[in-house]
């Protein structure tokens, strides 16, 4: 199998981690991205993950109280670069994109990942960037939906079964060019679409995204309970 040192053709690759955002369902009074796991916060283990990969550098877009990210032993810490998050998500990235354009080439690759998902695989990384290459296109790692889904009305009673069999769910990192994605969340924002993750942006002005398969395994953590997951998935792909 090629590896993607043989793949990216020489093309900057570079990493956002959104990382401005409350995380309210998780605490109303403590970040997520900085849980302990294994003597490591959540983000530093995310920042590793994405490590793996030949980075020409990664961007991380904090809240303007954090004075916290900037003092962690993060891996390869001098390729890392800190900007003001936004207020939403989409904003934050934006603001990464912005503070890029001194540094990144129209075709370069970007990824963005959440800081809360620390158990992306480097084999999941590496199909992600081959598929974006080889096929020309932006990409996202997601895998089918497994369970029976409900559409559910007032509240709890259930109105009917949803099919499942064309749906599937978007985990990160997601990929695409430095200008076509910078161009579609401008585009986006100024359309007020609600932009959930980068691919709607990109769906908005018809780039093609296609989709990767991802792991089950890479969890997003949102509320406490996922923190105890996130630690034993951690530990078994040690």
């Amino acid at each position: 199998m090629k590896t993607v040192n043989q793949h990216q053709k020489n093309r900057n690759i570079w990493a956002i981690i959104p990382a401005a955002g409350t995380g309210s369902r998780f605490s109303k009074t403590e970040l997520k991205q900085y849980q302990i796991i294994q003597d490591q916060t959540v983000l530093e283990h995310t920042i590793e993950r994405l490590n793996d990969l030949p980075l020409t550098g990664y961007v991380l877009a904090i809240g303007e109280q954090d004075e916290y990210a900037q003092t962690l032993p993060l891996k390869n810490k001098q390729i890392s670069h800190f900007c003001l998050g936004g207020a939403e998500r989409v904003n934050s990235v934006l603001n990464a994109l912005n503070y890029l354009e001194q540094f990144a080439q129209a075709d370069d690759l970007v990824f963005v990942h959440d800081a809360a998902r620390p158990c992306v695989t480097k084999q999941c990384l590496e199909d992600l960037i081959q598929t974006a290459i080889e096929q020309n296109c932006s990409a996202i790692l997601a895998i089918p939906v497994r369970d029976t889904l409900k559409l559910v009305e007032n509240q709890r009673d259930i109105h009917k079964t949803v099919s499942r069999e064309q749906l599937w769910q978007a985990q990160t990192p997601q990929i695409s060019t430095f200008a076509t994605l910078k161009k579609a969340i401008e585009t986006a924002l100024e359309n007020d679409v609600v932009i959930t993750d980068e691919a709607s942006a990109l769906e908005h002005i018809g780039e093609v995204v296609q989709v990767v398969m991802g792991r089950s395994d890479n969890i997003k953590i949102t509320y406490q309970d996922d923190l105890e997951l996130a630690r034993l998935i951690l530990q078994s792909q040690q």
